[in-house]
């Protein structure tokens, strides 16, 4: 590419065609505008998607793209990176088709550190079959399929990622432009998996489920934006902080002026702050919880393939070949 390309260089022609309101039109500005930051080449880079509102992305993204079956983008996306390790490859998905239908293929995703870049769009709730609880919902959810209220535990993304070997976990708000843009740009650096939990309000089924910490009038009090190296601040003129407590073994909100040695400093390669982080209700984490830069599962695969990543076959030899056979009336 010669000359630079702007957000809309990543707009296609097709309508967009989301609910009125739906986080998702915040969302793919933010991933738009993080593409031409980093100097992304759309004839190098792909959107892969599952089933649900979110997976509609790739209708609306100027890369290449692939709306697959319901909860098996990851896998399809490691066919591809691993075809073409040299592609951008991000996965779009939510919290019913990641978590759910397709919760192993994203548990194996992690684990092998391919080079995806997974945004989960979390909003408690499935959306496209119409409000029925999820993964991720709350106890106590009501909807079609839980009149009486959700009796399930709901799945953590962040503790499912991490359990699962994930060396990136970041997650940010729909229309929080600058901490979004900032995780996604970190994502789209990250050598392998990068899990990125976006908070995603369903403005039909699931109408401010994350007004306690999203809420602008309250925000400064309910979000800890982090960053790696930085004292673990936040509230008004960042007068709170945020402490290990001895006596609980969690995270507490403590005065930052009076108490200033005892706020913790972020350190994302951390996993067991990462799960505190997780794991704390009111200030909610947000950034990049957690990175541990480690080999690619393509970088591992292509340093002992004989073929060092270069094509030995066409499909058709393949098919042709002695591995193949006619199946006759």
């Amino acid at each position: 590419m010669s000359a630079k390309l702007t957000p809309k260089d990543f707009a296609t022609s097709q309508e967009v065609r989301w609910c009125p309101g739906c986080g998702d039109y915040a969302i793919l500005k933010a991933v738009q505008k993080a593409l031409a930051d980093v100097g992304a080449d759309p004839a190098r880079t792909a959107f892969i998607s599952g089933i649900g509102c979110a997976s509609r992305f790739p209708y609306y993204v100027e890369t290449y793209g692939f709306h697959t079956i319901h909860g098996r983008a990851p896998s399809i996306a490691t066919g591809l990176k691993l075809a073409n390790p040299e592609l951008d490859v991000w996965v779009v998905t939510g919290d019913g088709d990641g978590l759910s239908i397709g919760g192993n293929h994203l548990v194996h995703a992690l684990r092998r550190n391919i080079g995806l870049k997974i945004l989960l769009f979390n909003n408690e709730i499935y959306g496209l079959t119409k409000g029925q609880y999820s993964p991720t919902s709350r106890v106590g959810t009501r909807s079609p399929s839980s009149p009486s209220g959700s009796v399930d535990t709901p799945v953590s993304a962040g503790q499912l990622a991490l359990g699962a070997g994930a060396r990136f976990f970041a997650r940010g708000i729909d229309t929080d432009k600058a901490g979004l843009g900032h995780v996604l740009k970190e994502a789209h650096a990250a050598r392998g998996t990068a899990l990125v939990e976006i908070f995603q309000n369903c403005i039909v089924y699931n109408q401010d489920v994350f007004a306690d910490f999203t809420d602008r009038k309250t925000a400064a009090d309910t979000q800890l934006h982090l960053r790696h190296g930085e004292p673990m601040l936040f509230g008004k003129e960042n007068g709170k902080g945020i402490r290990f407590s001895q006596e609980t073994w969690s995270l507490e909100v403590i005065d930052a002026v009076a108490e200033t040695d005892d706020v913790l400093v972020h350190d994302e390669t951390n996993i067991v702050l990462a799960r505190l982080l997780i794991d704390m209700d009111l200030p909610v984490a947000l950034g990049v919880i957690y990175r541990q830069p480690d080999q690619s599962y393509e970088d591992a695969f292509y340093s002992k393939h004989p073929s060092n990543m270069r094509r030995t076959k066409r499909v058709s030899d393949v098919i042709k070949g002695p591995s193949s056979w006619t199946v006759g009336d």
